[in-house]
């Protein structure tokens, strides 16, 4: 079996292990294991497929950001959604829009675009869908990581505590719509991307109002600071 429940951290095997015997599941892992068998490069590497689950307990979730599909160049996607590898030069324009309103909302300026120091914060960076193949953007949608990641929103969702779930665009507006607004803070705008951020990212203050809620409901605040 390519994916196994070790594969991500204890505390989300118990939701999500029973997805793993589904027929929708068992497609999924048959088409990556065909991709792999073709010699088609997959991103992130497997080792990061479940990075956003593995640096983010369950228990630990306090904000989740949603993302569509990891970067399909070669050394940036690391299980984050947004996030790149440290090294990479230049960044990629929606995460350089994320920095702008970032700055513009709190004063902070960062440089590297790698975001797992937020991920280990508790701000669940998570994709809709896990893979992709090398140059091929959105070419692992509709395989069944849509399904999964919808049992990862849920388990969130069913947690007892107020959660901030962000969602820039219609892609993960639609994916959210199963969110309990009367116990989570629901953050919409339109996407990062250059094509839309000048449509309602910008000037949406989105982290001061993550941490206020955070306070608010006395829970440690995110340093947005990398």
């Amino acid at each position: 079996m390519l994916i196994a429940p070790s594969a991500f951290h204890n505390s989300w095997q118990r939701k999500l292990s029973p997805e793993l015997e589904k027929e929708y599941f068992v497609s999924l892992q048959n088409f990556l294991e065909n991709e792999i068998c073709n010699g088609n490069e997959i991103f992130p590497e497997y080792d990061h497929w479940f990075n956003a689950l593995n640096t983010t307990p369950l228990d630990k979730v306090k904000v989740v950001v949603l993302g569509q599909d990891p970067y399909p160049s070669p050394g940036h996607a690391h299980g984050l959604c947004f996030s790149v590898l440290p090294e990479v030069k230049p960044l990629p324009k929606s995460l350089i829009n994320i920095y702008k309103e970032l700055k513009e909302d709190l004063a902070i300026e960062n440089t590297s675009g790698n975001l797992q120091g937020w991920a280990e914060q508790g701000v669940l960076l998570l994709n809709s869908v896990l893979t992709v193949q090398r140059g091929n953007a959105n070419s692992h949608q509709g395989k069944g990581w849509e399904q999964f990641t919808d049992k990862i929103i849920a388990a969130v969702n069913d947690q007892g505590r107020p959660i901030v779930f962000v969602l820039w665009g219609a892609y993960a507006q639609k994916k959210g719509e199963v969110i309990d607004e009367t116990k989570h803070l629901v953050i919409r705008s339109s996407h990062p991307s250059p094509l839309s951020a000048y449509r309602g990212f910008f000037g949406s203050k989105p982290f001061s109002k993550i941490n206020d809620f955070l306070i608010r409901n006395s829970i440690e605040e995110i340093n947005w600071q990398i």
